[in-house]
């Protein structure tokens, strides 16, 4: 099933800017058994870490981070850019491949020490997962996992994860080596 997951994507050239090989994921989720293997995956690894909280990365990690917490009957808070959020928010910088952004979180989203995971469409440089980490953290929680649909080896985004927070343990289904 994974194959057949990683043969949906579909690499747009020159997406959002020229030199830039977007990887388009809307066919995984297009596909519902593809999108059941790949809901199912994630909601197992999450339950194996003991998650108290799924949090999900804007947008397409909500796309993902949604069903999870459905499966495991959990709550989910959410990671949005700057000036999305109503109510006090924490944020931190998000620098990305693109533009350096902010992300922000409700600051009452988590409860100190809850066993929060986290979940995105796609790892490439690692900055943005760096970012979500460091937001958690910073209001409280525990990060016990990060999963991804999607890796960008080729980046060495989950290299830089590790590297900035080896005590968070990181899963992907989909590899894309270049």
């Amino acid at each position: 099933m994974l194959d057949r997951c990683k043969e949906k994507i579909i690499e747009v050239k020159d997406f959002p800017k020229p030199g830039i090989g977007f990887k388009d994921i809307t066919p995984l989720i297009e596909d519902v058994e593809c999108f059941r293997y790949l809901i199912d995956s994630i909601s197992f690894w999450a339950e194996k870490k003991k998650a108290e909280k799924i949090v999900g990365i804007e947008s397409r990690g909500f796309l993902f981070g949604a069903p999870v917490a459905y499966n495991l009957g959990l709550g989910m808070g959410v990671v949005r850019k700057q000036g999305k959020l109503p109510r006090e928010t924490a944020c931190v910088k998000a620098p990305n491949e693109y533009a350096v952004e902010y992300f922000e979180m409700h600051k009452d989203s988590i409860s100190p020490g809850q066993r929060t995971f986290i979940v995105d469409d796609l790892i490439a440089t690692g900055s943005s997962s760096i970012s979500a980490i460091d937001l958690v953290q910073e209001i409280g929680g525990e990060v016990t996992g990060f999963a991804a649909v999607v890796d960008l080896a080729f980046l060495n985004g989950i290299e830089a994860v590790k590297k900035a927070h080896p005590e968070v343990e990181i899963f992907s289904l989909i590899s894309f080596e270049e």
